[in-house]
């Protein structure tokens, strides 16, 4: 074990009692090069936010130039902040009405909790609904409305007046109220699983918030930003949310987040009593610097087609023994193996020969797979049939084993 380890597991509070312990001495594009001399391909984009690889340069020529102007100069919507404005101009432009302005925040989980509050301050109702499975942030509203227990129990009680029902489940539907004031849904969810929505439910959830007059909020975090094939996760589905919230792919490695809504919604943060929901460090304009470069840079070069690539790449090359399903949209891909000790196998097989997986023990079959839609298509198929190689080989061991 390194010296620098050992100061930071003495030094930095852990959340795991095994963090993977790369010593980090660069990233560029898609590849993190360690202290050692190790070069490893970041294939799951630091969990779903490098989408255009690491340090684009048209993303760190803008952080040098903000920095060059000023830092943070006064909490958030009190001074006018021509980068902060320009990003959500351009984003906004992205997208359907009502989605007409954009809350900036410092992640995503805090987009979720502004998304909230939103909801119950400008519908006036108490009452949340979310799915089992979920994933929507560990602070403490979001957690509320996260349907995983192992995250919820050591933290109980959380808010009250939070129901689940079941995901792509037509019939939960009707539980949803005129006492509802929001629904929060993952068009995709991650942490769940990758799970895909199917296109009637989706729909129909829409149709139910707007007939009982409930808040539909999607929870964009992890799909948003082209990664599954369209520039929005829920353009899939021919419909618009009351609020969507992005975070993570947003600003290009810098932390960010945002809640995007109407103004018609946005008006209740005005008023009874004015600055009611306020953030010190929301939209700091380095974050905001970053965002709008990387959002341009994703404007011009068509990565929604890049994700589909990938996707139709992974689907070709990743099939065969061991391998029950590989689900998802674009470049968020999830790759379902047939048990807990292939998946931990082939995991540490790609990490031995240099090529970084998600996988957790919260989703102990799934290997999450979210490249950045920068990659190199030659290092792209490389990866994917390192990734079967690995399978192929943790497979014929197991048999061999059973002989």
């Amino acid at each position: 074990m390194s010296n620098s380890l050992e100061q930071f597991k003495h030094f930095v509070a852990q959340t795991s009692d095994a963090p993977i312990g790369l010593e980090i001495e660069q990233a560029e594009g898609s590849f993190i090069h360690t202290k050692q001399g190790g070069s490893y391909v970041d294939f799951i984009s630091g969990i779903a936010v490098s989408s255009l690889g690491h340090r684009h340069p048209a993303v760190v020529s803008a952080i040098k130039k903000q920095v060059d102007k000023h830092l943070h100069v006064m909490v958030y919507g009190e001074f006018v902040q021509e980068v902060q404005w320009n990003f959500a101009k351009e984003l906004v432009e992205l997208l359907p009405e009502p989605l007409e302005q954009v809350y900036l925040v410092n992640s995503g989980t805090e987009a979720n909790e502004g998304a909230l509050k939103l909801a119950k301050k400008s519908t006036r109702r108490t009452k949340l609904v979310a799915f089992h499975n979920s994933y929507h942030g560990d602070t403490h509203g979001s957690l509320s409305v996260t349907g995983r227990n192992v995250y919820r129990d050591p933290y109980l009680p959380l808010l009250p007046e939070v129901s689940f029902l079941h995901f792509n489940r037509i019939e939960d539907l009707a539980k949803i109220d005129t006492e509802t004031a929001a629904v929060i849904v993952e068009p995709i969810q991650g942490e769940g699983g990758v799970i895909v929505a199917h296109l009637n439910w989706l729909q129909a959830l829409r149709k139910r918030c707007t007939d009982v007059g409930a808040v539909l909020i999607f929870d964009e975090i992890q799909s948003g930003f082209a990664r599954t094939g369209r520039f929005f996760a829920f353009e899939h589905y021919q419909v618009v949310p009351d609020i969507l919230c992005l975070a993570k792919a947003m600003s290009g490695g810098m932390p960010m987040g945002a809640f995007v809504s109407s103004r018609e919604h946005f008006k209740s943060f005005m008023y009874d009593p004015p600055l009611n929901h306020v953030t010190t460090f929301g939209g700091h304009p380095v974050s905001a610097a970053a965002a709008l470069a990387n959002l341009r840079v994703l404007k011009q070069g068509n990565f929604v087609a890049k994700a589909r690539g990938i996707e139709e790449y992974a689907r070709a090359i990743l099939t065969g023994p061991g391998i029950v399903e590989l689900r998802g949209m674009g470049a968020m891909l999830g790759l379902e193996l047939r048990d807990r000790s292939l998946t931990q196998s082939v995991v540490e097989r790609c990490f031995d020969k240099g090529i970084l997986l998600g996988w957790t023990l919260h989703s102990n079959t799934l290997i999450r797979l979210a490249p950045p839609l920068t990659i190199p298509i030659n290092l792209l198929v490389k990866t994917l049939e390192s990734i079967k190689e690995a399978i192929e080989v943790a497979v014929d061991e197991t048999i061999k084993k059973n002989d």
